[in-house]
């Protein structure tokens, strides 16, 4: 349990930054649903969805392989300057070669008369791969602090910028102020890209001091982290497929074209409303990884893994009740033109949760150095998303989206349970993990069933809901939660 209150104190580090920070940064998206039409959010998330995809190339694995690296009998300074260097290095072909083929790209998204976007793009992209790898070296050390106060800095920054060009400029403009070349009422959308990169601009700055490159470059060593982080890049990419091919899909599979944006832009908004799931599995990830690579060595680590995986799920699980128990205030959240997507918000928390439980489930082929299989079950997952929305998406609109996310990761896991049991056995507690699944699910699908209308009565039942399932925890847990306490 000691082991445990660790990374729950680092979880807490990084979750409450994060989870205040982008709680923050998720507000613009009820500025953007209530500015933009569900077209123009569209663009917004179909080149996100793109950027997602272009990042795990421009960083192909080198944080996980930093790492895994930093635990074998080899300073942490070497492993860190080339690991910088590469990056350095790779970053600077990137923005070359993707330079040379915007032109293309324009022309092939449709973005002709919008190529300043990709430009925007690929800055963007540039300056998160060139931080990727000092923002892992702050983990790895355990400076969560600072890699805290960075972080929050970036969104607070993209947050006020996005309200300065968003809302003030136009104000200024409104009342008759002439802003010459500071803004161009012209880039509309364009200013959400403008913001990012700004503020990762920023971040690079705040980050210089931990620049720490030495000019050796260990070519034998940057081989072997090679080696071991491609197959990841591979994973790393089908899996993103997985997370966000369905948003670039939607654009092309739905039989009216007229609709595709709209409807693309209505399932980007509900997406976001999964933001709590999706923060405490970002927040866990980035205590977690570091963590159980550091608790890899201990001789009870199996046994340490399969209670993270439990108190894991127990607290996913009590997100998704509270989001869709209160989902009737939640949906506030984003513009009325975009709530008739709220009956996909629990599909894809479900999805989001079985994501977390897929990363927990990872750390038996990177311990075991077996990273091939990360890109097996991701290709599998890809291969999975591919088809099903191919299928799903003409048939359903963007619900053949969320119910093929859902499909893909609840077997990406439950292969991926049965593989690590053969290289790495963790004897997770299955049966108490399918009982709070159910219990949760059918308070879930009680409170459909009653369906209360009168507001007062309808917060009282499904309050009551939620604490007889935390009090159901409570009876079962009891004894590691005063272990715990003590």
């Amino acid at each position: 349990m000691g082991a445990i209150k660790s990374l729950i104190g680092q979880t807490a580090i990084y979750g409450i930054s994060s989870i205040v920070g982008r709680f923050l940064n998720y507000l613009l998206v009820p500025l953007y649903t209530n500015i933009f039409s569900p077209s123009e959010y569209g663009i917004i998330t179909e080149l996100y969805a793109y950027s997602s995809f272009l990042l795990i190339i421009f960083t192909y694995g080198m944080e996980t392989a930093f790492f895994r690296f930093v635990q074998d009998d080899v300073t942490t300074q070497k492993v860190y300057s080339t690991s910088l260097w590469a990056m350095l290095g790779s970053s600077f072909f990137f923005l070359i070669f993707f330079s040379l083929l915007i032109p293309f790209f324009s022309n092939l998204l449709h973005y002709e008369k919008q190529t300043y976007l990709l430009w925007l793009l690929l800055l963007i992209l540039i300056s998160d791969s060139l931080a990727a790898i000092p923002f892992a070296y702050l983990r790895q050390q355990n400076k969560a602090w600072v890699f805290v106060f960075i972080r929050t800095t970036n969104i607070i920054i993209n947050i006020v910028s996005n309200l300065v060009f968003l809302l003030w400029f136009p104000y200024l403009i409104n009342k008759g102020y002439s802003l010459g070349v500071f803004y161009n009422q012209q880039l509309g959308v364009g200013y959400v890209f403008v913001s990012n990169l700004i503020a990762n601009v920023i971040t690079l700055f705040l980050l210089l001091p931990f620049l720490k490159l030495s000019p050796s470059f260990d070519m034998t060593l940057f081989k072997k982290m090679l080696h071991y982080s491609l197959p990841l890049l591979f994973a790393g990419l089908a899996g993103m497929i997985n997370e966000t091919f369905d948003r670039i899909l939607i654009k092309y599979l739905i039989p009216d074209k007229n609709k595709a944006m709209y409807q693309l832009g209505i399932y980007g908004a509900n997406y976001k409303i999964s933001i709590l799931m999706t923060l405490f599995i970002q927040t866990f990830r980035f205590a977690a990884e570091p963590f159980f690579f550091n608790q890899s060595k201990e001789k009870n680590a199996p046994e340490l893994y399969a209670r993270v995986m439990k108190y894991f799920i127990i607290f996913g699980l009590v997100i998704f009740l509270s989001v869709m128990l209160f989902i009737h205030y939640i949906q506030f959240f984003i513009g009325k033109e975009f709530r008739e997507g709220l009956f996909i918000v629990p599909i894809l928390l479900l999805a989001n949760l079985f994501l977390g439980i897929f990363f927990n489930l990872s750390i038996w082929y990177k311990l075991t150095n077996k990273t091939q299989f990360g890109a097996y079950l991701t290709g599998m997952g890809a291969a999975i998303t591919i088809v099903l929305n191919t299928i799903l998406i003409p048939l359903m609109g963007y619900a053949g989206a969320a119910w093929t996310t859902l499909i893909c990761y609840t077997t990406m896991t439950v292969i991926s349970y049965f593989w690590g049991q053969k290289y790495y056995p963790v004897q997770y507690p299955i049966f108490s993990i399918a009982f709070y699944l159910m219990t949760a699910l059918a308070f879930f699908f009680v409170a459909q069933w009653l369906n209360i209308q009168q507001v007062t009565l309808k917060n009282i039942t499904h309050i009551i809901l939620l604490l007889l399932f935390l009090g159901i925890v409570f009876l079962k847990e009891k004894n590691d939660l005063k272990a715990f306490l003590s």
